[in-house]
């Protein structure tokens, strides 16, 4: 299960208004990256075959199979302060961090 938070709804929304494509999904994904070993993906792509999808708040969302056991139970929110704007990720899966917070790892 993954959650979206009424912050990050607004921010998707506003987001995905400016791609063309209306086939397009919020893709949320997990690669090998970062600090920490593994990254957040986000995009806007249509659905593969593989692709598992979700639902929160009215927004759906596609996960590649990889990707899943990464996810799950995830919080997304999105927050502005000085600095600008970000989607922050609350994972429980994440047992250490990057100090940038996109990067994490599963396995200590």
């Amino acid at each position: 299960m993954i959650t979206i938070s009424p912050a990050a709804i607004q921010e998707i929304r506003r987001l995905k208004a400016k791609f063309a494509n209306p086939e397009a999904l919020f893709r949320l994904q997990v690669e090998p990256g970062g600090c920490s070993g593994l990254i957040y993906k986000l995009n806007f792509d249509p659905p593969t075959q593989s692709d598992r999808l979700y639902e929160s708040n009215g927004i759906n969302i596609v996960i590649d199979p990889s990707s899943v056991e990464h996810l799950n139970g995830l919080t997304l929110d999105y927050s502005e302060d000085l600095m600008g704007g970000a989607f922050r990720f609350h994972n429980p899966n994440a047992l250490t961090f990057c100090g940038c917070g996109n990067s994490f790892a599963t396995t200590a």
